[in-house]
This record gives structure tokens, sequence and C-alpha cells, in this order.
């Protein structure tokens, strides 16, 4: 028998060690993260432990504080304990985390909250973070959580929100050696209703508290403080290609910052956050200030006009001033999206109000009456998006609010099916169609019973064949109109502005979209977090799919990389969903050059999402030769393509191609021509890319957009 390679040796064993890994057997870290008090850290930890010992993994508890709430101490009723040793200060006894009697009693995992906490004298360590990450070492694996306040990074601006100081510090290294770190991520308005309820803090501390620490300011601050930590944490491992970042390059002698925030609007349409790259010979000081405005980070690099190795270069976009490396890039087939921005170009203006009247088509919130909506987003199927809905409404039922679950999709899951008892739910409507026999949201059934609140899973779904409305996010805001608060569900993948940023981080062509708008409509966008490594094992466990389709999601939508850039877009989306401002704009209208094939359809989605991104205008022209046979049905394609996106179509026809593209431009001020990197084609040979045919015509500005080819459907619809 012939020997396998070395390589292939070692690459069989790096795969098994990863499997091995993922199943957990070896002791793991694992982290959570609230933004205050109240968010559920204790609870987590507990119903974490309960599920660890339900598969028959070894469960003690080290530290929990349950504040004196029955409903957790029912949770920790029969969970072994490791008992605490009593030290004794000033002739007083207090309770501390045993180390050494968590060592021998040896468990497989162990729950040890408050990690920020300091150890009291005679402890093996000075602090519980230390003791985590010591038992790690000894083959225990720890559930343990903590408030973002407490992080070194984050403990200068959360004390000047909170208005007191924050003693007990956790290094940012502690974090990166964790095996998972996730955010548990509450809303405000609801840490306010639980500081009420009392849950949070004695009843006759609340009032102090809500003028204090549980301030709305503060709960906001300490969200966002939350979600930018776990999102710097969260870098995908995706192709320099495919990374969500933007580079712009500044040379000797740009005007840094009208370039700057051209780029920075670009970098936002397209979902990528901002780095600067400047050459040794610029000082990065001198451009501070502006990426601090801009929230970008300024990074050196080793380049010039005539040099640049974008191999080394992490970016989905690269932005660089007109000149000869834009002319040069303007010359290549690359993978990447290219903004040459124009010398001198400074234009910069509020957006129109396109987005207000989408949104008013949505649902006019400036009208009373209307419910509130609150969102809990998820970076795929499995995150448990489903589950803290259900949860939440319970919550409310207990406090005596009139909650009825809409529509329910448990997907045969027993957990979630467990947590629908207990709930008022309304009748499903049925329609056949076809010999099918289908099963919706009643609408006007919820509206008729008109609860408070209705529970509405899968926002994004779409609705059988005559049913009144088509997407299940139109019966949701009917339902608002009628004054019913609703809560519902959404994967990150289905926002219709974002398919093209999940194309190019998974590969994935999403099918079933809905408007990005919806998020701008919500009142709370609340994440719900999850590592990679916990979906694929719920999806192993078959927690999310049947069996027959596990091992092809675990292949394909459900590849690390792939959950690792859906993260990052859903922590990513949250951070922006209530912080959204009207963008500058750096051009009025979007001018996208096609030719009369059928593959250049892809680039008119794509620039209609830039320009409904930017609330600008978006036109498409294709000048074809007089002389040049043409299929007139394709061109009809592309037209109607166009004005279904809301685009205007122009149709032109010449002998110089280039230079009647840009004097359609000119026609209109303000109007950046974007074409699209075609496939090879034989009479280019001879001049060149038409990208650079556009230059040499002497477009001052372009916008080059990569080739996104959808490669495969979405694992996951729902």
């Amino acid at each position: 028998m012939a020997r396998g390679s070395p390589d292939l040796d070692a690459t069989r064993r790096r795969k098994a060690e990863e499997i091995l890994e993922e199943f957990g057997t070896r002791a793991r870290l694992l982290v959570y993260i609230a933004s205050a008090p109240g968010a559920g850290k204790t609870r987590r930890l507990l119903d974490d432990a309960r599920r660890l010992r339900a598969a028959g993994k070894n469960v003690a508890i080290g530290w929990v504080d349950l504040k004196g709430r029955t409903d957790l101490g029912r949770l920790a009723a029969d969970l072994p304990r490791v008992p605490p040793r009593n030290v004794e200060i000033s002739g007083e006894e207090f309770p501390e985390f045993d180390f050494d009697g968590a060592v021998r009693l040896h468990p497989d995992a162990i729950v040890l909250d408050e990690l920020a906490h300091d150890n009291l004298p005679g402890s093996v360590h000075a602090k519980r973070w230390q003791d985590a990450l010591a038992l790690r070492e000894r083959g225990i694996s720890v559930l343990g959580a903590f408030n973002i306040a407490h992080l070194e990074t984050v403990a200068p601006v959360a004390q000047a929100a909170l208005g007191y100081p924050v003693r007990e510090i956790i290094p940012v290294s502690f974090l990166r050696a964790a095996d998972e770190v996730i955010a548990l991520d509450v809303s405000p308005a609801l840490l306010a209703s639980r500081l009420r309820s009392g849950k949070v803090v004695p009843a006759e501390d609340v009032d102090r508290a809500r003028d204090g620490a549980f301030s709305d300011r503060s709960l906001y601050v300490l969200r966002e403080l939350l979600l930018r930590t776990i999102d710097d944490l969260t870098i995908p491992a995706v192709s320099a290609a495919s990374v969500s970042t933007a580079a712009a390059l500044i040379l000797p002698g740009t005007d840094a910052e009208p370039f700057l925030r051209r780029s920075a609007a670009i970098a936002h349409a397209l979902d990528l956050a901002l780095h600067i790259y400047c050459p040794p010979s610029i000082q990065a000081e001198d451009i501070e200030p502006i990426a601090h405005e801009l929230d970008a980070e300024v990074l050196t690099a080793n380049f010039d006009e005539k040099h640049l190795d974008l191999a080394e270069l992490p970016a989905s976009l690269i932005a660089v001033p007109l000149g000869k490396l834009a002319r040069r890039l303007a010359n290549q087939r690359l993978d990447r999206d290219i903004f040459i921005a124009g010398i001198g170009q400074t234009f910069l203006a509020p957006g129109s109000d396109r987005e207000q009247r989408t949104t008013r088509a949505f649902g006019d919130r400036m009208r009373a009456g209307y419910g509130k909506l609150t969102v809990f987003l998820g970076p795929s199927a499995g995150s448990g998006k489903t589950m803290a809905m259900l949860d939440r409404g319970h919550q409310l039922k207990d406090e005596g609010i009139d909650v009825v679950a809409g529509f329910i999709e448990t997907h045969g899951r027993k957990e979630t099916a467990g947590l629908v008892a207990g709930l008022e739910l309304v009748p499903r409507k049925r329609v056949s169609v076809g010999g099918l026999t289908y099963e919706e949201l009643d609408r006007d059934g919820v509206i008729a019973r008109k609860p408070k609140v209705a529970l509405i899973d899968e926002l994004a779904h779409t609705n059988a064949p005559g049913f009144q409305a088509h997407k299940r996010y139109e019966d949701v805001l009917a339902i608002l109109r009628a004054g019913i608060d609703v809560i519902t569900t959404l994967n990150i993948q289905h926002l219709e502005a974002l398919t093209d940023a999940v194309l190019r981080l998974t590969g994935t062509n999403v099918r079933e979209r809905l408007p990005d708008e919806i998020l701008t409509l919500a009142d709370e966008v609340v994440l719900i977090d999850i590592t990679p490594e916990a979906l694929r094992e719920r999806l192993r466990l078959g927690k999310i799919y049947p069996p027959e389709r596990i091992e092809s999601a675990l292949a394909n939508f459900f590849r690390p990389e792939n959950l690792r850039a859906l993260r990052e877009l859903a922590l990513r989306e949250t951070i922006a969903a209530k912080g959204r401002e009207r963008v500058k704009v750096p051009f009025e209208r979007l001018l996208l050059t096609v030719a009369p094939r059928r593959a250049d359809g892809s680039y008119i989605e794509r620039c209609a999402k830039v320009a409904r991104r930017l609330s600008i205008d978006f036109a498409v022209v294709c000048i074809t030769n007089p002389r040049a046979v043409t299929d007139e049905a394709i061109l009809t394609d592309l037209r109607e393509q166009t004005r279904r996106y809301g685009g205007e179509w122009i149709r032109e026809t010449g002998n110089n191609i280039p230079g009647k593209v840009l004097e359609v431009a000119r026609a209109r001020p303000e109007t950046t021509v974007a074409v699209g990197r075609a496939v090879r084609n034989p009479r280019w040979l001879e001049h060149g890319p038409f990208a650079k045919r556009l230059i040499d015509a002497g477009a001052r500005e372009l916008l080059i957009l990569a080739r996104r080819d959808p490669t495969q459907d979405s694992e996951l619809e729902r």
C-alpha cells in the first residue's frame, strides 16, 4: 500500500484535531459579557449548566450570586456545588470561591460568575478570571460571565457614563485567551423594566439606580461598548478580497480630508469598515483627527504610485486618488472593488429624502398609535432567536401584560415547543393551492384579538400564494398599524442591502430577502449572539436541521468561516441600527455603464443597493456601436431590471463609447460613473479594460465593481 504524503497526513491530522475540538474533548473557556446587571448572565450560566448535565456532563457550580431570586434558585437547586471557603476579615466571615476544592472535585465543567471579582486574601489567585484560566489548564471547562464595564479598554469610558469608578478590571488578553466570547445583548428598555420589577437591586434602590447607572444614556453607552468589543474580537478568517473592510490609500500630495470623507461614504454603502493606509512618507499622526471622526483605523504600509502588493492588503474595496496607481489598478483584472476618487473633488451633501419616503411607505412612524417593533437579530438559524423571543413573551406575561403567540415556528425542536406552552396561540390561517395546504400567520386574527404584544417568528418569510401579503413583514407592518406591539426574529443574511456583503463573505446567494429599512423602523434591535463552534455543535445534535441535511449544511453554509462572517455582519448591523444618521453622500447620482450582455445584470442590482444605502439616484446607460448587431431581448431584460430597481434606463449609440458615457454623465452635475469588471473580451486585447478606457477618455471619478458570482443558493431560508 502506498504511503500518504507528509503534507496530506498533516492535513488529515489537523482536520481530526479540529473535529475533536469542536466536539468538546478538551477543556474550554466560555465567557458571556453583558452591558449591565440584570442582563441575564446568571440565568444563562445556569441554563447552560443544566443543558450540559442533561447531555451527560458532570457540571458543578463554583460561584453564582442568586440575589435571593426564587427563579434562579429553582435552576440551581439540583446542581452540585463547590463548597465556598470562608475568609475572616476584621472578625467577620465572608464566603469565597474555593479553587483548590474545585480542582479536587474536578467536574467536567464549572460555573464561575463575576469573573472581574478581586479574590479575598488567602486565595490561590488574586483575580477570579485567573481562576478560570487555571481551571482550564487543569482540564476543567469554565462557563463564566462579567459586565463590560470591567474590561480594561472599556472601564475609562464606562466610568464617565456610570458616574463612579470601576475598580475590578479584566485585561483584554483574557478575552483573547477564551475559546468563546458571547455578547448577552439586552435592550435598555428591558433592563429598565427588570430594574423596576426588583430583579436587579432592592426596591429602595430602584430610583437611585434609574437616575445613575441605569439611566437611558448609561445603558445605551454600555450596550454600544459591549457590541463594539465583541465586534473587535470576531474578525472572520476569510480571503483578503472578502473581508469586510475598505482600504483608503493616501498618496503624497493628496488632499486627505475630502478624499477620506468620500471614501468613507462608499465604504458605508458597501457595509465595510474603513482602514486608512499611509506610506512611510506621510505622518500617520496627521491623519488621526479625521480618522477618529470617521471611526476609521490608521495603518502604515509600504506602497507608492508604482508599487502596491494587493496580496498583502486585506480589503474588499480599495479607494485611491486618481493618478498613476489608479490607472494601474484600472488596467488589472482584480477581485476587489475599486473607488477612484477625483482629484479636487470635495462634494459632500446630505442624502435625499428617498430613505424617508421609503420609511413612510413602510408605516409612517410619525403617526400616533403605532405598536412598537422589537427585532431579535441573529447570524443564522439555530442561534436562539425564537427561544429568546418566547422567553421574553413569558417574562411579559408574568408582568401581567397581554401577550399572544401570533406565529411560532418550532421546526420540531422540543426545547422551543416547550417554551410555547403556557402562551396563548392565535390559530394559523390555512389556504390550499395546487393541492397543497399551507399554514401562515393570520394577521386579521391577531388584529381582531388585539393583544398588547404579538410574538411573530421569521420576519423574512415569504407567504404562500393566495395570501393577502406577499411577505410576512408586510403582515407585521399591518399589525403595528393596528397599535399592537410586535416582537419578531430575523437572520442577518435576509436583509436586502446586505446580500452583496453576504455573497462576498460566504459565497451564498440568499433568495429570501426583505428591505433593510425594517431595522430603521424597529424600536429595538437585539443581537442574539452565538459562536460558530456552538452553532455547529447544535447542528450536529440535530437542533437546527433534520439528520439528512446535517452533513451538507456543515460542509456548505455552516462552515466556520461563513458563520464568523455572518456573526460580524449581525454585530455591526445591531450597532448601526439605533444610530443611523443621514450619510453625507460623495455624489448625487451613480451612472452604471453596461454592455448588451446578461451578465451585466448583476451590476445593476449592486449599483441599486449602493444608491439605496446612500439615498441617491442611479441610472444605467448602454452605449452600442451603430454598426454592431445587438440582441434586443437582452437589452429589454436589462432595461426592465433597471426600472424594477428604481433606476433610469438610458440607451445611446456612438462610435466612441467611453466618450459617449462621459457625455451622458456630465449632462447632470455630481454624477460618478460605475463600471463592472467584465469577462475577457477579445477586442479588449487591443484597447484594454473598459475602466482604463474611461479614465483615458477623461473620467474624473470611477467606481469599478468586481464580479460576484452567486455560486450557491442559501442553505437557510429562515
